[in-house]
């Protein structure tokens, strides 16, 4: 969290006081540090210097075009999981032959938007995905870049809701099938195979788990090879974790290590599909507090924020470190709060018995290391405006999500005829 930092008392992202951030933008807010992106673009660059990797940014992690764009600036590609996602990635201006098509459920209509666009590859999951693939790309006159997604049984030993990579999961083509399905890809004339891929998971903590994985698809490749089929790359999927919670995440050079290790020989083209360790602290979430409520049992801080803004903590039991924007002195008095949002639900809870300097209500706090799964998550459950996004470079900043509107929540919706008001019933000829 460098890029945000105290000084003179007050929190600041980069150059900007995050309260004047507040005060321009209302609460609740996400901001992003346009320094803190480059610099952990940099860092992925540098441990794998030498290597022949391409880096395609995970959009699923924050798919905000300015993020997406500062990343394109410093030579990121893009992973995407959705038609909407893709667009997202070139309307950033990243080039189709950048893209990496990924997820366990493509439609037809995703498949031929992908194919008009030229992008980089389709990662296949599963044999009736591979079938129809080849369908949609023959009807088009086209060939399908494809990498077959593998999932080689190995437990992430993450949370159970963001491991991918065990026989249990619903994505990719088990192990044990991965030579039939290498095959069958190599017949269809609609299908140009070119690899593999893999993705085991998400916010990993060690490296045990990645070299497992990546040691069977190393000799997977090896046997693939010796069978006539050509193997060409390799798309190792993301996953590194943050320290949200103290705990230190693997270094990338030690990473980067494991990479040369295990596969680095083969003569591949690598990907790699970094989303969270390039964007998760390159975020806060700013939110106002409302009130102090002393309980019986607990005490509760009731901010402007809620789980349709940030919906971590309660989807994953997510921890999120919690800063007031005003720094405490440093013998300031601590109790323990539960910090909630306004939500309708006991599970609207950033924090429970978190020990914190007693805030009052108009007090900001900001919710540390939210540039991902964050505001990309965001809803307008119980019709809320979700937050806006602002991003900070140097001492400037920009607004590059606007809040929405009531007005534009309301639009959305539309009347039936026979529940139209009366004089609308009249002209539309109903009633």
């Amino acid at each position: 969290m460098s890029h945000f930092a105290y000084r003179d008392g007050q929190l600041h992202a980069e150059g900007v006081p995050v309260a004047a951030l507040a005060r321009a933008v209302g609460t609740p807010f996400y901001c992003y540090s346009s320094a803190a992106l480059v610099e952990a673009y940099g860092a992925f660059r540098a441990a794998f210097a030498g290597m022949n990797v391409r880096v395609c940014y995970s959009l699923k992690a924050n798919s905000n075009r300015a993020v997406i764009a500062t990343l394109l600036a410093e030579g990121a590609g893009a992973d995407v999981v959705s038609e909407g996602e893709m667009r997202q990635a070139l309307a950033a201006g990243v080039a189709p032959g950048e893209i990496v098509f990924a997820g366990v459920g493509k439609m037809a209509r995703e498949m031929r938007a992908g194919l008009e666009a030229g992008i980089r590859q389709f990662n296949v999951e599963s044999i009736p995905e591979l079938r129809l693939l080849n369908e949609v790309a023959l009807s088009m006159g086209r060939r399908a870049p494809v990498a077959l997604r593998i999932n080689p049984d190995v437990d992430a030993r993450t949370h159970a809701k963001i491991s991918t990579g065990k026989a249990e999961n619903k994505f990719g083509i088990d192990l044990g099938h991965a030579a039939e399905a290498y095959a069958e890809a190599a017949r269809l004339p609609g299908i140009a195979v070119e690899g593999l891929a893999i993705h085991i998971g998400s916010q990993l903590e060690e490296l045990t788990p990645y070299r497992q994985a990546f040691a069977r698809m190393a000799e997977l490749v090896q046997n693939l090879r010796a069978s006539g089929h050509p193997v060409r790359s390799l798309d190792l999927g993301g996953g590194l974790g943050i320290a949200y919670q103290g705990k230190a995440p693997p270094p990338l050079a030690d990473y980067a290590a494991l990479v040369r290790e295990t596969v680095g020989g083969l003569g591949l083209d690598l990907i790699l599909e970094p989303g969270r360790r390039l964007v998760g602290e390159a975020g806060i979430l700013v939110s106002e507090v409302l009130y102090v409520k002393e309980g019986v049992s607990r005490n509760f801080v009731i901010v402007d924020a809620a789980m349709n803004d940030l919906i971590r903590p309660a989807l994953y039991d997510a921890y999120h470190a919690i800063l007031p924007v005003t720094e405490p002195p440093s013998d300031a008095p601590v109790r323990r709060v539960d910090v909630v949002g306004p939500i309708c639900e006991t599970g609207d809870r950033f924090a429970e018995q978190r020990p914190l300097p007693p805030p009052a209500a108009g007090d900001l706090l900001a919710f540390c290391a939210a540039g991902a799964y964050g505001a990309v998550m965001a809803s307008a459950y119980n019709t809320r405006p979700p937050a806006a996004e602002v991003m900070v470079r140097g001492s400037g900043h920009e607004i590059v999500r606007p809040r929405l509107g009531y007005d534009a929540i309301l639009a959305m919706d539309r009347l039936p005829a026979w529940l139209a008001p009366p004089a609308a019933r009249k002209s539309r000829g109903v009633g």
